[in-house]
């Protein structure tokens, strides 16, 4: 049995909004694990709207109280919608900018613990998941050179017609309960998250 503590960093999706369960995939995976038999004692720092640069600066204060030389530390990182959305007729972050503020954080994460970065997902705007897609295939490839394992949340869910049919029911960008649990059945599944808490 694993003894662990582990901070979820990022977005509106990390803190699993719009989920009348209060669970998000970060609460279902972390359910899992325990019922698996494991002492998991999980932090939730997600922040609905903020993108890649707002969560750079204020993520390693926010952990760092959360951890202990007790148990161990993981870290697990979500975001890029938010930067890829059009906020007056522009992209919100560019895409250089969402790269150097992913590339300060992972690094500086990996350094200091065990660290997983789940790939931001679809949505019901045509326009913006092109953008998502771009962003997902960039990150994909910093994580590779960073040896951060890193899930492509992004195709999946898009060829999942009952996420993306959940996700326009609710608001065009998040999905319901239900969304959120098909999402945490793929991060569950995923041996790097497996390999933590078998």
């Amino acid at each position: 049995m694993a003894q662990m503590r582990i901070c979820f960093v990022g977005d509106s999706f990390v803190s699993g909004a719009f989920d009348n369960e209060c669970l998000g995939w970060a609460g279902r995976v972390s359910a899992a694990a325990r019922a698996r038999g494991h002492d998991v004692s999980i932090y939730n720092l997600g922040v609905r709207g903020e993108t890649s640069v707002q969560i750079a600066k204020r993520w390693r204060a926010e952990a760092e109280v959360r951890q202990s030389p007790q148990q161990e530390g993981r870290l697990v990182f979500e975001f890029g919608v938010n930067d890829a959305r059009e906020v007056g007729g522009k992209r919100q972050l560019e895409l250089a900018k969402s790269l150097e503020a992913a590339r300060e954080m992972l690094t500086a994460a990996a350094r200091w613990k065990p660290t997983l970065m789940i790939g931001p997902p679809p949505g019901g705007d045509q326009a913006r998941n092109a953008r998502v897609a771009e962003m997902s295939e960039t990150i994909a490839k910093l994580c590779a050179g960073l040896s951060v394992p890193y899930l492509d949340s992004y195709r999946p869910l898009l060829a999942s017609p009952a996420f993306l049919a959940d996700v326009r029911s609710v608001d065009g960008t998040h999905p319901s309960a239900a969304g959120y649990a098909e999402w945490a059945g793929l991060i569950d599944e995923w041996p790097p998250w497996r390999s933590w808490l078998p």
